[in-house]
């Protein structure tokens, strides 16, 4: 607060100083007054720069510091890596798998070149947002909103992953 008061007497105190300035070449009694608004501007501006730097100074001594426990990470990352060793290992047909891999990462870069496409038309990339918007009131109405839907959204999620990963065949099977 103290250097934006300071900071507007002293554009206030520099305007005058342009007055008098101007006038000073008239009178020698402009002289000295311009003199005076001259070291009032100084100080004023003295008093802007240490505030400022006592404000770089209670900045310099907050130090924040966001720290985190590291052996949690590595290991999930580790437990990550040895459960896609394992499901790697039980995978029957490897190549089928890189092939799929390779199939969705080529999907992957298609998609991000015609999305490019899309975006380089001038008025699309508006109506896409707008079909985006309502797409996403759509979904937040249908499965977010009421508690009975939220529960019906879960049990399709389940139901997905159980088909992805077999489990579903594994359950109908026993």
């Amino acid at each position: 607060m103290a250097c934006i008061a300071a900071l507007s007497s002293s554009v206030a105190a520099a305007a005058a100083t342009s007055n008098v300035a101007s006038s000073a070449t008239r009178s020698p009694l402009g002289v000295s007054a311009s003199l005076s608004l001259r070291k009032s501007l100084i100080h004023s501006n003295k008093v802007v720069l240490s505030s400022r730097r006592a404000e770089s100074a209670a900045r310099k001594n907050l130090s924040i510091r966001a720290t985190s426990d590291s052996s949690d990470s590595s290991a999930q990352i580790q437990e990550f890596v040895e459960d896609l060793k394992v499901k790697w290992d039980q995978t029957e047909n490897k190549t089928t798998v890189a092939i799929y891999a390779g199939g969705a990462l080529v999907t992957l870069w298609l998609s991000s070149i015609i999305v490019g496409a899309i975006n380089s038309v001038p008025l699309l990339p508006k109506v896409m947002e707008l079909i985006g918007l309502g797409y996403t009131g759509w979904f937040v109405y249908r499965y977010l909103l009421f508690k009975s839907s939220r529960k019906e959204l879960v049990d399709d999620i389940e139901e997905l992953k159980g088909k992805i990963t077999g489990a579903a065949n594994e359950v109908a099977g026993k």
